[in-house]
Formats: C-alpha cells, sequence, structure tokens
C-alpha cells in the first residue's frame, strides 16, 4: 500500500523520546542512537536544511520532537533535517492510511496498517468496534471505500 507523506509531523512530534543524539560530530554530523533498539546511526544535517535546523523554535510547541525534526510554521509543513541520512526505522515508516478529522478538522484518529485504529476520540473508538472492526471485506480498497463512507455519514473527514 504506498503512503503519501502530508508533512504534518505527527511521526516525529514525539520521536524525541525515542532518538537521541549520542555524539555531536562538529560540522553538523551526529551519531543518533534509538533508546529501544540500541541501534546507532551517523547523520548529517541537509544542506538545503541547515538554516532550518539551526532554528530551534520547533521544541516550543513539541518539547518531544525528534531533535532533527523542525516544523515551519509559515508553510505549514513538517521536515525532518537529516532526511538524506535518516534512520532506517525512519524510512520504513508509513503513518497512515486513513486519517480521520472531526467536524473541527483536528485529527481525530488515524487507520493504521492492515486497519488498526489509533484514536482517542471516544466517538469515534465506539464506531470503529461497533461497526468498522467486524467489516468483512478482503479487498483493502473496497474497505477504505466502505469505511470512509461509514465515517462521513458520521460526520467525520477522512484522507487518503
Amino acid at each position: 500500500m504506498s503512503f503519501e507523506c502530508h508533512q504534518c509531523g505527527e511521526c516525529c512530534s514525539h520521536l524525541g523520546l525515542v532518538h537521541i543524539i549520542e555524539e555531536d560530530r562538529g560540522a553538523l554530523r551526529f551519531l543518533v542512537r534509538n533508546q529501544y533498539t540500541g541501534e546507532r546511526t551517523p547523520v548529517i544535517v541537509d544542506p538545503d536544511k541547515i538554516e532550518l535546523f539551526l532554528d530551534r523554535s520547533t521544541f516550543i510547541e513539541r518539547p518531544e520532537a525528534c531533535p532533527f525534526f523542525r516544523f515551519n510554521r509559515s508553510s505549514a509543513k513538517g521536515y525532518c533535517t537529516v532526511h538524506l541520512t535518516r534512520p532506517e526505522i525512519c524510512r520504513d515508516y508509513g503513518c497512515w492510511r486513513l486519517l480521520i478529522l472531526d467536524t473541527g478538522g483536528k485529527r481525530a484518529g488515524r487507520i493504521m496498517g492492515q486497519r488498526h485504529l489509533a484514536s482517542e476520540d471516544p466517538g469515534l473508538t465506539r464506531l470503529f468496534s461497533d461497526q468498522i472492526d467486524p467489516l468483512v471485506e478482503p479487498d483493502d480498497r473496497v474497505w477504505d471505500d466502505r469505511v470512509i463512507q461509514m465515517l462521513e455519514r458520521a460526520g467525520y473527514t477522512v484522507r487518503r
């Protein structure tokens, strides 16, 4: 299943709890360690993102963000400042297959991977467990279409 990044920054906003800078090697080169796996990855700040990397204002609103994540308010997009050399776990990550927004346009939940709901919205959680989880449909595309219809009837907006 393909994944298109919308640069919302959700995936990186808490990765400061996972990725730590173990060593500053100078010249915008670092050794990053994954707190859980112990994996170490040498990274270099991308040449076109140096100015963005030097701006640490992202951490005011997102104090747990990955040390290399920056959110640009003017473009309303998040950026990995070490994208070219990022750790393998970041290369493999696919955030969501369906993004679910509430009536105010705020994220209510995400359907990820193999039809798993990640949400703290009690109404959405109930809808998912009562109506969507029991849905039997082997074709992912058809399942997604049916789920989108159900969610939209319940007042949610859905992005693929």
